[in-house]
């Protein structure tokens, strides 16, 4: 099915499922424990192996010597799986450095060796055996040294390195009021409950992966390039993952190493890749410094806006896209954004949760929150002063919608923002001082393309199929909401089978594209299978009317179920997305609210409250939506007040490389979290009329959790996170 047109009459507009907040369907077998994940596919195949992963002590070098002896020795052992007598292995265009390293090294953790043996312990064990020796090279570890000469990454047509509109220089020097701030961000590891973990077992020539992996269709390709062989070879297997961040959208070590493992020993091996090498081995998000400079009319108005961010990786690496919101959050006639990349020989880094935008607002926000007070504006007042309807760079595409006024006006009610002392540090409870902040809330809503099959049988039950995956975000619930709308069936009528290569190809989940093409996609394929329903029961397709398990048209109704016969119908289809987007800029809007407390005394911080408003098109499933927000919403305190991984820079490494050193936020840091959802559609979005909601949730709340501590203190600080010992040497004299 091609979408470039929205459709006059659409099965989704009954909202008999769709729009309500639904239970999930899969949540018995996570609340019991019996949801298949990777590692514990006890079903799938007998008497597996283990492996255990050993990872470089250096950052840069090269292997001098490795001794496997001992460890080839140990109980148990029945493979050590090298650099030397694995194969020639190809590099997947998603991995800046190679999964398997030697005896050139590229970064700490690097893998260099995986023992395979009978039991977990003894493949622990025998790791500890493994004698390497390093021939070590300097390396550039520090973000703040290599900035100077960090050149700009090759970038895009649609997504240029520099952007330039007007003559920003020239604007910003005859601008009444100006501001000229530089704002960090840290290294961030994406700490997901589930660990990198992966199964694998080969039948003759053929792979099969139990493995934790949020985008199928590109993990089938990695692995197939990877070993060198046919993408049909290649069966990835991943119904359940336990979170994922970005930070399994791409084949990791354990995949390949268990394929590996597999094949050398002729058995199935596991591989779970132990917590350090979750922060060192796999992807994490990028540091960040960012210069922001506005120059305004002494009324508030923006003539000239620049962003530059500077963010560090791997020759060749991704670049952290921080300036994608200033190209098209604010009206300002004369512009500049642009991004530079300094080659540093740290882990490698990726994409985050709404990579981009989550760092890029957590200085934007903060800098026009400075902007405001030196204005003596209200905050509010100086983002409604320069919205704009249409993309600032390209005026000649609007907004399809853009409610960000609205959503900030909403919030300001609900929050009690008239209450906000405009003057920081004048309100105090007892030792607390209290205070307010808020941020814009920005994010792109792309699509892709997204197939699924669906089946109906004599029981009138109709089996949904796609490789979309489930990361904890709700998908199997949506998915069969949808198809239930369409169909007009009642949902437990509906079955969903997800994450399976041999499923067809979906938009996989990330990117805050997973729920609104997937479903599309689902929808393009039921709507397929109401016409050979229609078709075999004598309806005209365009007439029949699906409703309550019944199929009715001209005063003539079946069961839908009577449409399938013995054998069943099964159909497949995809959705494809026309120009609509390129036509009209698709985005989500939101605003975040936030109070905190500061210890006069001692400078902790406690968040009081936190409010989000979201204008993000139809809201599929509002009670599973209400979680993706709530917990970007928790990350993004995370990211204010704790999270950094903090790099060694004579070493070059992450040294607090597990959860008890990398802080994130527990029950206790969190305060209670109210969430509103805009009534909003978009009938140029899909044919669901929704857009996403799991990254906008992140996005500028980190900012308002700064402007909080602003307001309630009167200390600014611009680089993050923001811990109490940044803030005490500007508080108040106690008592």
């Amino acid at each position: 099915m091609k979408f470039d047109t929205p459709a006059t009459t659409n099965p989704i507009d009954q909202l008999q499922h769709i729009g309500r907040p639904t239970d999930r369907v899969d949540g018995k077998l996570k609340t019991t424990g019996s949801a298949p994940y990777a590692y514990e596919r006890h079903d799938a195949v007998a008497d597996p192996a283990y492996g255990w992963v050993v990872g470089a002590g250096i950052a840069k070098g090269r292997i001098a010597s490795m001794d496997l002896k001992a460890a080839r020795a140990a109980p148990g052992v029945l493979a050590v799986v090298t650099a030397r007598n694995a194969g020639k292995l190809g590099k997947a265009k998603n991995n800046t450095a190679p999964l398997l390293g030697g005896p050139e090294i590229a970064h700490y953790h690097q893998a260099l060796a995986l023992v395979v043996a009978n039991t977990f312990e003894e493949a622990r064990a025998a790791a500890q055996l493994v004698r390497i020796t390093y021939a070590a090279a300097d390396g550039q570890y520090d973000l703040a040294e290599e900035r100077g000469a960090a050149p700009r990454p090759p970038g895009s047509k649609d997504n240029p390195a520099l952007s330039v509109v007007g003559d920003f220089a020239s604007a910003y020097a005859k601008a009444a009021v100006t501001l000229d701030a530089t704002y960090s961000t840290p290294d961030q590891s994406h700490a997901m409950m589930e660990p990198h973990a992966s199964m694998a077992a080969w039948h003759g020539k053929q792979l099969t992966l139990w493995t934790s992996n949020q985008m199928i269709a590109w993990g089938v390709g990695d692995v197939a390039k990877t070993l060198g062989i046919p993408k049909a070879d290649v069966r990835l297997v991943s119904p359940f993952i336990g979170g994922g961040f970005g930070g399994k959208l791409f084949v990791r070590t354990d995949a390949i190493l268990a394929a590996l493992g597999a094949r050398a020993v002729k058995r199935p091996v596991k591989v779970a890749l132990q917590r350090p090498l979750i922060a060192n081995n796999t992807v994490h998000r990028p540091a960040t410094i960012q210069r922001i400079r506005l120059g305004a009319t002494p009324e508030g108005r923006l003539t000239a806006l620049s962003h530059e961010s500077c963010s560090g990786n791997l020759p060749g690496g991704f670049s952290e896209p921080a300036v994608d919101q200033t190209r098209l959050l604010y009206a300002a006639p004369h512009r500049e954004s642009g991004v530079r990349l300094a080659v540093l020989d740290l882990p490698e880094g990726n994409a985050m949760r709404a990579p981009g935008e989550a760092s890029g607002m957590s200085a934007l926000e903060v800098a026009m929150d400075e902007l405001a007070h030196r204005l003596q504006i209200d905050p509010i007042e100086l983002r409604v002063l320069n919205d704009t309807q249409v993309d600032p760079e390209h005026p000649e595409r609007p907004f399809s919608q853009r409610r960000l006024n609205e959503c900030m006006r909403t919030g300001a009610e609900r929050f009690g923002w008239s209450k906000r002392q405009a003057q920081p540090g004048q309100v105090r409870e007892g030792r607390w001082l209290v205070g307010m902040g808020m941020a814009a809330a920005f994010r792109n809503s792309p699509v892709m393309t997204s197939g699924a099959r669906v089946r109906l049988d004599s029981r009138g039950v109709v089996t949904v199929e796609t490789d979309m995956t489930d990361i904890g975000t709700g998908s199997y619930t949506i998915i069969a909401q949808t198809a239930a709308e369409v169909m007009g069936l009642p949902l437990e009528k509906v079955f969903v089978r997800l994450g399976d290569s041999a499923f067809p190809a979906s938009a996989g989940s990330g990117g805050q594209w997973g729920a609104n093409s997937a479903t599309s996609g689902v929808y393009a394929a039921c709507m397929k299978l109401r016409e050979e329903v229609a078709k075999k029961l004598g309806f005209a397709a365009g007439e029949a009317q699906f409703a309550n398990g019944q199929v009715s048209a001209g005063g003539r109704s079946e069961a839908l179920a009577s449409a399938a016969g013995a054998d069943g119908i099964e159909v497949e289809d995809k959705i494809e997305f026309g120009d609509l987007g390129k036509k009209q800029q698709q985005s989500t809007f939101g605003a975040h609210f936030v109070e905190v407390g500061v210890d006069v005394d001692t400078g902790e911080i406690r968040v009081r409250r936190m409010l989000a408003v979201c204008a993000a098109g139809r809201i599929l499933n509002p009670k599973s939506a209400r979680s993706q927000v709530i917990g970007a919403m928790t990350m993004a305190v995370g990211a204010a007040l704790m999270e950094e991984l903090a790099v060694d820079k004579r070493k070059g490494f992450f040294v607090n490389h597990d959860l008890a050193g990398y802080e994130v936020p527990v029950h206790a840091d969190i305060p209670h979290q109210e969430v509103i959802f805009l009534d909003e559609t978009d009938p140029t979005s899909s044919p669901m009329k929704a857009k996403g909601v799991g990254e906008l949730g992140i996005c500028g709340a980190a900012a308002a959790v700064a402007n909080a501590i602003y307001n309630a203190t009167g200390v600014r600080v611009r680089d993050y996170p923001i811990t109490l010992d940044k803030l005490l040497g500007g508080l108040p004299a106690a008592g």
